[in-house]
């Protein structure tokens, strides 16, 4: 980290396009060209060694105490991951990671907000200075439109492909991050299979489908009579997927206990089956998967600061549907040729009109969501517009509202309809998780299972 005098930088806040990135290609090469995105520094104001600064070198720059981060601050008042600077096409934002102390910009607590040149962020005790510089950084973009079952021709698909290409080259492990439904799963298997494991096995296990007290064993295997109902020796998931690639999915639902174990697999190698008092050697490649910000995770004590650096030794962030609109087309074509859609069901969800619909809706499910759509389209062969999310008593409740009926009864009638459209959306966004979609409602996971049976949800 240097020290010098401060380049000031831009006085507004790019307009959208303006200086944030740039979508042309500025060189051709292998494994893929680049694009440009533009420069940032970050002056540290007030709090240890005054003056110091670092430039961006990337499209995101991380703030924080702990040694992963690209702007290290050593003070007590600042998390370890406490905020990031994410630069695109709309401008620069900042996010916080869940902070102890949280983040100000200008004076104003903010959980996300875009970036001007000369805005001030405090941090805890400390203050930092953001301003745009004049040069430009390059970014590698892949020149494939597609990787493995992915496809994507804008600007922030390719850069997770070239991550991807170069991941796929090597034998380090990888941490996939991205919102619930942007294709991770498919991610981690385009990568082994264009890896040198494409031959070896790919196996899979969910974090956080499988109660604890059984992932451990689904992990590392048990021997016979290690514990009640062990009737015979289990081989685990990572002796099993030996010379290949496992693919650990929601590993930030891990549990506290096997966090340690994992750690260790991954530092030496090597795993003990339960019941067992010796360890052997693995021969595996890690992919890990998350829809959580696990440096949130980390500040929040729920996970290991040291597994997230071995998780992530390569990390890559697959884009959500809503920053890449330009792909849906193709991504509309691929699902369909999937489902083996007649060439005259493709033309009719092929039109402008309903391609810009697709375009324009919120897709919070992401592809996942979208595939789901297209699907019933299939199946009422009609071009159905996206749901949308409206408010108010003209929007989604405004339908439940019969002024004609009792008080009581219409709040029971819109009470039940409610309930169960949303709990309907909720598993469907977390893929039937029951303990995924109660962290994220932020509800007990007894008493979701309880409304889920009351609304004829599960059994």
């Amino acid at each position: 980290m240097s020290t010098s005098e401060r380049t000031p930088g831009a006085d507004r806040l790019p307009s959208k396009g303006e200086d944030a990135q740039q979508t042309r290609p500025t060189g051709t090469g292998r494994p893929g060209f680049t694009g440009a995105v533009r420069r940032f520094r970050v002056t540290l104001l007030e709090g240890p060694q005054p003056g110091v600064y670092k430039d961006s070198n990337a499209d995101t720059f991380s703030i924080g105490s702990h040694g992963l981060n690209d702007f290290v601050i050593d003070e007590p008042t600042v998390s370890r991951f406490h905020c990031e600077v994410r630069i695109d096409r709309d401008g620069a934002r900042v996010r916080d990671l869940d902070s102890l102390n949280g983040t100000v910009l200008d004076g104003v607590h903010v959980r996300e907000a875009y970036l001007r040149g000369g805005s001030v962020l405090r941090l805890g005790r400390v203050s930092v200075r953001f301003d745009f510089s004049a040069e430009s950084n390059r970014l590698l973009i892949s020149e494939r439109t597609s990787f493995g079952e992915l496809v994507g021709t804008s600007i922030v698909s390719r850069a997770s492909f070239a991550l991807m290409e170069r991941a796929a080259a090597s034998d380090a492990t990888v941490l996939l991050e991205g919102e619930t439904g942007t294709g991770k799963s498919r991610a981690a298997l385009a990568i082994h299979r264009a890896g040198s494991r494409a031959a070896g096995p790919f196996l899979t296990v969910d974090c956080g489908a499988i109660p604890g007290n059984l992932l451990e064993s689904e992990l590392f295997g048990h021997e016979k009579g290690s514990f009640t109902g062990a009737l015979q020796r289990r081989i685990g998931a990572f002796e099993e997927a030996d010379g290949g690639t496992i693919f650990l999915d929601e590993v930030g639902e891990l549990p506290a206990e096997l966090q340690p174990k994992l750690l260790r697999v991954l530092e030496q190698r090597e795993i003990r089956r339960l019941g067992a008092n010796t360890y052997q050697p693995v021969n595996v490649r890690v992919i890990a998967a998350t829809h959580r910000d696990l440096r949130a995770e980390v500040n929040a004590s729920r996970f290991r600061p040291d597994l997230f650096f071995r998780l992530a030794v390569v990390r890559i962030l697959i884009p959500s549907l809503r920053e890449r609109p330009e792909d849906i087309p193709a991504i509309a074509e691929r699902i369909l040729a999937g489902f083996g859609a007649a060439p005259e069901q493709v033309s009719a969800l092929n039109t402008p009109e309903f391609i810009n619909q697709l375009q324009h809706a919120a897709w919070p499910g992401n592809v996942r969501e979208l595939r789901n759509h297209l699907e019933r389209c299939l199946v009422f062969q009609d071009a159905l517009p996206p749901e949308t999310e409206t408010v108010g008593t003209q929007g989604v409740m405004g339908s439940l509202v019969d002024p004609k009926q009792p008080y009581a009864d219409a709040r029971r009638r819109a009470l039940e309809i409610f309930e169960r459209e949303y709990l309907d959306a909720l598993m469907q966004l977390h893929n039937g998780k029951v303990s995924q979609a109660a962290t994220a409602a932020e509800m007990d996971r007894v008493y979701l299972y309880r409304l889920l049976r009351k609304r004829g949800l599960r059994t």
